[in-house]
């Protein structure tokens, strides 16, 4: 059989010289060598051009959004550590094999044609790449590691034990970690595959393993790769001491007195013997034996077994348990140190203060900028009257309640807001056209006094509505929100159909984009790469589109700003604030190391520790646009030092900030959680005190610590200061006790921004805690009985949290209670409990409940408690009418009427004395009917 016969054309393939030994199976169409080609480059371009488009829409992302620099920076960082990777890998192991290759050439000259051969060549040069790529691409996840060393700065700071600063630590020593990492890879690498292509050879050679014998060029090629093995385990010795710094076995996190004086030894002992294991295998390759080099490796196995283990636990054993505290003194005072340092409370405030025993009238009067600012409404119940009442559509959604201050005629005020999101999910006809063109974004919010309560228990909304209406000079002159927290995919704007605005009556309102948001795609070309990234080739196809079409992506604000910043933490709270008529995010970020000395890590969830934090930077990301900008909020901060050298240009002064935006900077409450919870230990500043742990504070509600406390935001005047001010606070209990030993406070205004106080009360005098103001009010009958009778009505009573307020030189309790009907999501503000100096009292407002716990401000003394009745508010009824179901029944209907009518024009007031009437009138018809 011939070619011919299998291929009967010049023109397929194989060729010539491809003469198979045994005739292929025939084909059942013919294989043409330019089709193939074709569809060789079609196959390439279909993986190919994907990628591609994936890569130059991303940079058309940042180039639009005026971070381009970051793109490219973080590109071409990744190129030269894959390049190295490469050649460092790829070159060594072609080395090394081909190394390998010409000695057993040498030693097996019978081989020549199985080692000579090109394919033996190709396969060693295969092998190295394949290698090299892998590795390398494996070192380009590390880029960020790497640009922090090169652009690393000192902390001013050195390590008790090396005397080191701790820029090593948080820099330095994760890149020389790296390096000994990578290049004992390499060593292991070379020395696998040298002596496998060796075993290969030799073992069948030598049936008998005990005569085997190592002829001289593969004994001195190993011993040259276990030479720089050994040199490198050395090194790894040396690095191992600065891990000492770290250890978490000790009393407390880092190095203890056993690490210090036995651990510390054995490792520098152990890197002289893997040294001297070095040279004693280059001597082997001039004396010709490995018994000197065997002895070495025993010595080290031995010492390391004898130095490593069993020495550091007899020290620890016998000599430093029996006398633990003299012992570890010394390394607890470098935890409780470093710690502080590491979480920024070196300088916090400590103030020692005894509270009176309750707070009294005057104290309210002269406090009235706390006590008008108290927050009645949790984040929970005001979230669910919010998308009761606000929501207006399916589509819109709000995800979360944000808490700012404002001032308004002067005065400060605490406020409540949320933004009205758009929510596709709510669509009931979710197409393309819809779902890409028509909703895409949501609009307005949602804000409302912490403390001032409308009719029927609801919060008093001073902005609503669509369009907004507004009770407060507050100008929103761009309410709409196309970047926010949900989760949000693509949109196109600037197209021909109109987006929708907002619901209108009968009709819709519509609008077209106006701003620069977006990246721009009215071009074939970018419709095509577009259509290719998110693979919807209905861009490609639909006539929509003009030369002003843009395309919006990564909406959700962390999304974005983790995209240019990927090497911050952000804090899980982003809020929004009204500045120059606009919607503006606000989002702390926080640098983070874990390589802190001695400091005591904290986990931040999803397998990541840290022990070192500052909230070092402040972002913005407005609503309508998305523009992003990033302030620096520490510029003493080494870590943000760094960044800022790695990335010129991407952070800006704290300075350049708007004043109306400087206004809403608050203090980070992810920061103050983790501070909080170092600081319940790390108070303790006194190392026998520390040792013993008997001062330790706890942050739940309740002696079995399971429920812990939230830092909330108050406004309240701290002591010894003129004004109010927006502080975040928490409370600190004694472990496994009630009462309340201390609380603490993280200002936000002004140049007092960023600033931690601490007030400790006297251990020797009774603070009431949260948990025991509860049970308190528990105890008392009246209330306990009202409570209960609310819940056999059909009502669920839902206790909100409870808040501890500084009032003078007294505490302050206040509890708001809320009443839900079963057949109902929406909760309504019914009592406030207030409590000092262990009395308790509730009313229907904060200002009647405390006349009630307090006296009224004429000195006169009101009770500790006493029950409050309904209030009837229903007109008197005509004389000589009769009280029977039908006249009951009329003013029930007209209470109804009236009732809806205030809701139609938003009056709260008047609508909640309606729906009380309606609710007396019904009681009464309840009680003639029992009564036949």
């Amino acid at each position: 059989m011939t070619k011919n016969d299998w291929f009967p054309n010049d023109d397929w393939f194989p060729g010539e010289n491809s003469s198979p030994k045994r005739p292929f199976p025939s084909f059942p169409f013919r294989i043409n060598k330019g089709l193939l080609a074709a569809g060789g480059a079609a196959l390439l371009l279909l993986v190919l051009f994907p990628a591609l488009a994936e890569f130059y829409t991303d940079y058309l992302w940042y180039d639009t959004e005026g971070y381009g620099t970051i793109f490219w920076t973080r590109l071409f960082a990744r190129v030269p550590l894959f390049g190295a990777g490469f050649l460092i890998y790829a070159v060594l192991l072609w080395l090394n094999l081909s190394a390998a290759r010409r000695n057993l050439r040498a030693l097996y000259p019978e081989q020549e044609g199985l080692l000579g051969a090109k394919a033996a060549g190709f396969a060693i040069a295969a092998a190295a790449l394949f290698l090299g790529v892998t590795n390398g691409a494996a070192m380009t996840g590390e880029w960020t590691m790497v640009l922090r060393y090169f652009h690393g700065t000192p902390f001013g700071e050195v390590d008790p034990i090396f005397g080191r600063d701790i820029g090593f630590y948080v820099f330095g020593l994760p890149f020389w970690r790296f390096l000994h990492g990578k290049a004992l890879n390499v060593v292991f690498l070379c020395l696998v595959t040298a002596g496998g292509a060796y075993a290969a050879f030799l073992l069948p050679r030598n049936r008998d393993l005990a005569s085997l014998s190592v002829p001289p060029r593969m004994r001195n090629h190993l011993a040259l790769l276990a030479s720089a093995g050994a040199f490198l385990w050395s090194a790894g010795y040396l690095l191992d001491r600065y891990n000492l710094l770290f250890s978490p076995t000790g009393v407390v996190f880092g190095a203890g007195y056993t690490d210090v004086h036995a651990e510390l030894l054995a490792l520098n002992v152990l890197a002289v013997l893997a040294a001297l294991l070095g040279v004693s295998l280059l001597v082997s390759l001039l004396r010709k034996t490995w018994k000197f080099s065997l002895g070495v490796a025993g010595l080290v196995v031995v010492s390391s077994i004898l130095l490593g283990g069993v020495y550091p636990a007899i020290v620890q054993k016998y000599f430093v348990e029996p006398n633990e505290f003299d012992r570890e003194k010394q390394f607890i005072e470098y935890n409780i140190e470093a710690t502080l340092r590491a979480y920024g409370l070196k300088n916090i405030t400590l103030r020692t203060v005894t509270p009176d025993d309750s707070i009294t009238w005057e104290n309210v009067e002269q406090n009235r900028d706390t006590i008008n600012n108290i927050r009645l409404w949790d984040h929970s119940p005001l979230l669910r009257s919010y998308k009761q009442l606000q929501e207006i559509r399916t589509y819109y959604n709000f995800s979360s309640v944000d808490i700012d201050r404002y001032a308004f005629g002067g005065q400060y005020r605490q406020v409540m807001l949320s933004p009205r999101e758009l929510d596709l999910n709510g669509l009931q006809n979710p197409t393309w056209i819809n779902t890409r063109l028509e909703f895409t974004h949501g609009y307005g919010i949602v804000m409302n006094p912490v403390n001032e309560v409308a009719g029927s228990g609801m919060p008093r909304l001073w902005v609503r509505d669509l369009p907004p209406k507004t009770e407060v000079p507050l100008t929103i002159r761009r309410p709409e929100i196309y970047y926010g927290e949900k989760p949000t995919s693509y949109i196109f704007v600037g197209t021909t159909v109109k987006e929708f605005d907002y619901p209108m009556g009968e009709s819709n309102a519509r609008t077209t984009y106006e701003g620069k948001g977006g990246v721009p795609m009215g071009s074939l070309f970018r419709r095509i790469l577009y259509a290719i990234k998110f693979a919807d080739f209905k861009i490609l196809f639909s006539d929509v589109f003009t030369e002003n079409s843009r395309v919006k992506y990564h909406r959700n604000i962390r999304e974005r700003l983790s995209r240019v910043a990927p090497f911050l933490f952000f804090d899980h709270d982003p809020y929004m604030v009204v500045f120059d008529g606009r919607l503006v995010w606000m989002q702390d970020a926080y640098t983070a190391a874990d390589g802190y000395p001695y400091s005591q890590p904290v986990s931040l969830g999803r397998g990541q520790t840290i022990n070192y934090i500052r909230n070092s930077v402040k972002a913005t990301v407005d609503a309508y646009d998305g523009t992003m900008r990033f302030y620096i909020a520490d510029p003493d901060d080494p870590v943000l030092k760094a960044w800022s050298g790695v990335f010129p240009g991407l952070f800006r002064p704290l300075s350049d900030m708007p004043a109306g935006l400087k206004g809403h900077l608050r203090y980070p409450q992810d920061l103050f959680n983790i501070q909080s919870e170092i600081f319940r230990v790390y108070h303790m500043t006194n190392a026998n005190t520390f040792y013993n742990k008997e001062d330790v504070w706890d942050r739940s509600s309740s002696g079995d610590g399971k429920t812990t406390l939230e830092a909330y935001y108050v406004n309240m005047r701290l002591s010894g200061e003129e004004k109010s001010e927006f502080a975040l606070i928490t409370p600190f209990m004694p472990v496994n006790r009630d009462n309340m030993i201390a609380w603490m406070a993280g200002r936000s205004d002004g140049d007092n921004y960023g600033e931690l106080l601490v007030y400790q009360f006297p251990k020797q005098k009774l603070i009431y805690g949260p948990s025991q103001v509860e049970a308190l009010t528990n105890q008392n009958s009246e209330i306990s009985a009202q409570l209960s009778l609310w819940s056999q009505r059909g009502s669920a009573v839902i206790r909100g949290n409870m808040t501890v307020v500084p009032v003078g030189d007294g505490i302050l309790y206040v509890q708001p209670l809320y009443l839900r009907a079963e057949n109902s999501e929406l909760p309504e503000l019914r009592r406030v409990i207030t409590s000092t100096g262990g009395k308790v009292a509730w009313g229907e407002t904060l200002e009647e409940s405390l006349l009630r716990l307090l006296g009224s401000s004429d000195g006169q003394a009101g009770s500790s408690f006493r029950p409050v009745e309904e209030t009837p508010m229903r007109p008197a009824r005509p004389e000589g009418e009769p009280a029977g179901l039908a006249a009951l029944a009329r003013e029930a209907s007209d209470a109804w009427d009236a009732a809806r009518k205030a809701l139609r024009e938003d009056d709260w007031e008047k609508y909640g004395k309606e729906m009380k009437r309606l609710e007396l009138v019904l009681k009464e018809m309840q009680d003639i009917s029992a009564q036949n």
